[in-house]
């Protein structure tokens, strides 16, 4: 049975997911929500996650939600992406946790408030404090990257890296220039070297009307 995969393109959280799968050539049908239509609210999408969000992961009679944990299931799953030891496996969930609390959190919050509403309805003083934030997050990232090839530490990529990396791929505008993170930019460059790794609006359809 296909795992399906409910998200879109410009959900980071279900990029998380579906570059995994790609990355660990599991096949998979993408079911788009129309988001920003209201589909995530909808009764019939409440009753897949009455949290109302992307993705929703389902594989057979399992349904997850929640990109760290669909990344943990995976990762066990398949033996790739996890981490090489207990401790290694320790550092993944860690910078797991980070990742959806301090950063990809706040960016995604910050992209949405910056390119998704209507230009009137930007709060400037938010969007300004948030950027603050991720900017500091940001250092901690590339500390960390000054001196691990990977973000947890070990040989080979996790799925704390593909936590990590999933927004800073988008071309919205956020606060994030990739020049200006030099140990950011290096990781990111050897995540989009790994076979198989997709742009996120090449993975998966946009929602959001583009504008011609």
């Amino acid at each position: 049975m296909t795992i399906k995969l409910y998200g879109f393109g410009e959900s980071g959280h279900s990029y998380k997911v579906a570059l995994m799968m790609r990355l660990a050539k599991i096949d998979f049908d993408l079911r788009f929500v129309d988001f920003f239509n209201g589909e995530a609210r909808s009764p019939e999408f409440a009753a897949l996650n009455p949290m109302g969000e992307c993705p929703v992961f389902v594989d057979g009679d399992l349904t997850l939600t929640q990109s760290g944990v669909i990344l943990d299931h995976l990762a066990k799953q398949t033996g790739q992406f996890g981490g090489q030891s207990e401790a290694e496996a320790r550092e993944v969930l860690r910078w797991t946790l980070w990742d959806n609390h301090k950063f990809s959190s706040q960016i995604g919050m910050t992209r949405f408030l910056m390119n998704f509403l209507p230009e009137d309805k930007r709060p400037a003083e938010v969007i300004a404090f948030t950027q603050a934030r991720i900017k500091a997050a940001y250092k901690v990232l590339d500390t960390q990257l000054a001196s691990h090839t990977w973000v947890a530490g070990g040989e080979g990529p996790t799925i704390a890296d593909l936590s990590c990396c999933a927004y800073l791929f988008y071309p919205e505008p956020f606060g994030f220039h990739r020049a200006d993170w030099t140990n950011i930019d290096r990781w990111l460059s050897n995540i989009e070297a790994l076979d198989g790794w997709q742009h996120p609006y090449d993975l998966m359809p946009r929602a959001f009307p583009v504008q011609a």
